[in-house]
Protein backbone atom coordinates (compact mmCIF):
# COMPACT_ATOMS: atom_id res chain seq x y z
CA UNK A 1 0.00 0.00 0.00
CA UNK A 2 1.13 3.19 -0.82
CA UNK A 3 1.21 6.54 1.32
CA UNK A 4 -1.07 7.81 -1.65
CA UNK A 5 -3.56 5.03 -0.84
CA UNK A 6 -3.63 5.29 2.67
CA UNK A 7 -4.44 8.95 2.77
CA UNK A 8 -7.80 8.59 0.84
CA UNK A 9 -9.37 6.50 2.94
CA UNK A 10 -13.12 7.50 3.89
CA UNK A 11 -13.90 8.63 7.08
CA UNK A 12 -15.43 6.48 9.29
CA UNK A 13 -19.60 6.71 8.35
CA UNK A 14 -21.04 8.49 11.66
CA UNK A 15 -24.48 6.99 12.98
CA UNK A 16 -26.78 8.96 13.22
CA UNK A 17 -28.88 8.98 16.42
CA UNK A 18 -31.93 6.38 16.15
CA UNK A 19 -35.60 6.92 17.27
CA UNK A 20 -36.03 4.35 20.13
CA UNK A 21 -38.34 1.36 19.30
CA UNK A 22 -40.65 2.61 22.30
CA UNK A 23 -41.44 6.36 22.67
CA UNK A 24 -42.36 6.29 26.55
CA UNK A 25 -43.27 10.34 26.26
CA UNK A 26 -45.54 9.59 23.60
CA UNK A 27 -47.58 6.61 24.79
CA UNK A 28 -51.38 7.24 26.15
CA UNK A 29 -51.12 5.27 29.35
CA UNK A 30 -47.72 7.38 30.27
CA UNK A 31 -49.45 10.45 29.58
CA UNK A 32 -52.55 9.77 31.17
CA UNK A 33 -50.77 8.24 34.26
CA UNK A 34 -49.09 12.35 34.38
CA UNK A 35 -52.48 14.21 34.11
CA UNK A 36 -54.05 11.52 36.79
CA UNK A 37 -51.40 12.63 39.32
CA UNK A 38 -51.94 16.15 38.29
CA UNK A 39 -55.18 15.88 39.28
CA UNK A 40 -54.85 14.15 42.34
CA UNK A 41 -52.35 16.53 43.64
CA UNK A 42 -55.33 19.29 42.88
CA UNK A 43 -57.99 17.31 44.57
CA UNK A 44 -55.59 16.87 47.31
CA UNK A 45 -55.17 20.16 48.03
CA UNK A 46 -58.65 20.91 47.23
CA UNK A 47 -60.43 18.03 49.63
CA UNK A 48 -57.28 17.43 52.01
CA UNK A 49 -55.81 14.03 52.83
CA UNK A 50 -59.56 13.10 54.95
CA UNK A 51 -61.12 11.29 51.52
CA UNK A 52 -59.83 9.86 48.97
CA UNK A 53 -60.81 10.06 45.73
CA UNK A 54 -62.28 6.74 45.79
CA UNK A 55 -64.70 7.50 49.08
CA UNK A 56 -65.87 11.02 47.30
CA UNK A 57 -66.83 8.91 44.76
CA UNK A 58 -68.77 6.92 46.50
CA UNK A 59 -70.15 10.14 48.80
CA UNK A 60 -70.99 11.50 45.75
CA UNK A 61 -72.60 9.08 43.67
CA UNK A 62 -74.49 8.03 47.18
CA UNK A 63 -76.11 12.00 47.24
CA UNK A 64 -77.16 11.66 43.54
CA UNK A 65 -78.64 8.38 43.57
CA UNK A 66 -79.92 7.20 47.23
CA UNK A 67 -79.89 4.73 48.69
CA UNK A 68 -78.01 1.59 46.50
CA UNK A 69 -76.63 -2.16 47.00
CA UNK A 70 -72.80 -1.63 47.41
CA UNK A 71 -72.31 -4.08 44.29
CA UNK A 72 -74.75 -1.77 42.30
CA UNK A 73 -72.07 1.47 44.19
CA UNK A 74 -69.56 -0.40 42.97
CA UNK A 75 -70.74 -0.38 39.13
CA UNK A 76 -71.59 3.23 39.27
CA UNK A 77 -68.25 4.46 40.92
CA UNK A 78 -65.99 1.73 38.08
CA UNK A 79 -64.63 0.22 41.87
CA UNK A 80 -64.59 -3.24 42.26
CA UNK A 81 -66.06 -5.40 44.95
CA UNK A 82 -63.10 -5.40 47.41
CA UNK A 83 -62.53 -1.95 46.72
CA UNK A 84 -65.67 -0.68 47.30
CA UNK A 85 -66.00 -3.18 50.20
CA UNK A 86 -63.17 -1.02 51.96
CA UNK A 87 -64.40 2.15 50.87
CA UNK A 88 -67.81 1.89 52.07
CA UNK A 89 -66.73 0.20 55.32
CA UNK A 90 -64.14 2.60 55.97
CA UNK A 91 -66.88 5.46 55.66
CA UNK A 92 -69.47 4.22 57.55
CA UNK A 93 -66.35 4.27 60.40
CA UNK A 94 -66.29 7.60 60.08
CA UNK A 95 -70.56 7.77 60.01
CA UNK A 96 -70.41 9.20 56.89
CA UNK A 97 -72.51 6.13 55.18
CA UNK A 98 -74.54 3.09 56.99
CA UNK A 99 -75.87 0.27 55.64
CA UNK A 100 -78.70 -1.87 56.54
CA UNK A 101 -81.14 -4.32 54.89
CA UNK A 102 -83.32 -3.87 51.89
CA UNK A 103 -87.07 -3.57 53.14
CA UNK A 104 -88.00 -4.84 49.42
CA UNK A 105 -85.33 -7.80 49.64
CA UNK A 106 -83.77 -8.74 53.37
CA UNK A 107 -81.22 -10.58 51.60
CA UNK A 108 -79.79 -7.23 50.00
CA UNK A 109 -77.80 -5.16 52.19
CA UNK A 110 -78.31 -0.88 51.31
CA UNK A 111 -75.96 1.72 51.72
CA UNK A 112 -76.48 5.11 52.26
CA UNK A 113 -75.13 8.41 53.44
CA UNK A 114 -75.59 9.52 57.09
CA UNK A 115 -76.66 13.13 57.41
CA UNK A 116 -73.25 13.42 58.44
CA UNK A 117 -72.15 11.98 54.96
CA UNK A 118 -75.02 14.32 53.58
CA UNK A 119 -73.53 17.68 55.01
CA UNK A 120 -69.81 16.73 53.88
CA UNK A 121 -70.76 16.13 50.17
CA UNK A 122 -72.87 19.25 50.43
CA UNK A 123 -70.17 21.31 51.93
CA UNK A 124 -67.52 19.79 49.57
CA UNK A 125 -69.59 20.08 46.66
CA UNK A 126 -67.71 23.16 45.45
CA UNK A 127 -64.38 22.25 46.09
CA UNK A 128 -64.91 18.80 44.03
CA UNK A 129 -66.13 21.73 40.78
CA UNK A 130 -63.32 23.54 41.37
CA UNK A 131 -60.71 20.45 41.14
CA UNK A 132 -62.27 20.06 37.66
CA UNK A 133 -62.17 23.36 36.87
CA UNK A 134 -58.39 23.34 37.49
CA UNK A 135 -57.32 20.22 35.94
CA UNK A 136 -59.18 21.42 32.93
CA UNK A 137 -58.01 25.17 33.39
CA UNK A 138 -55.09 24.78 30.54
CA UNK A 139 -57.98 24.35 27.90
CA UNK A 140 -60.71 26.35 26.22
CA UNK A 141 -63.92 25.38 26.51
CA UNK A 142 -64.11 23.81 23.27
CA UNK A 143 -61.06 21.89 24.13
CA UNK A 144 -62.72 20.47 27.17
CA UNK A 145 -65.84 19.23 25.55
CA UNK A 146 -63.50 17.42 23.18
CA UNK A 147 -61.37 16.37 25.54
CA UNK A 148 -63.99 14.76 27.74
CA UNK A 149 -65.81 13.46 24.78
CA UNK A 150 -63.30 11.39 23.41
CA UNK A 151 -61.86 10.29 27.11
CA UNK A 152 -65.90 9.48 27.51
CA UNK A 153 -64.94 6.82 24.45
CA UNK A 154 -62.37 5.21 25.44
CA UNK A 155 -63.75 3.99 28.89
Amino acid sequence: MTKNSSSRRRPAAQKLPQKPPYDLDGQVGFVLRQVSQRHAAIFFNQIGASLTPTQWAALSKLAETGPCSQNHLGRLTAMDVATIKGVIDRLTARGLTETGRDPRDGRRLLVKLTRSGQALVEKLAPNALAISEATLAPLTARERDVFLGLLGKLR
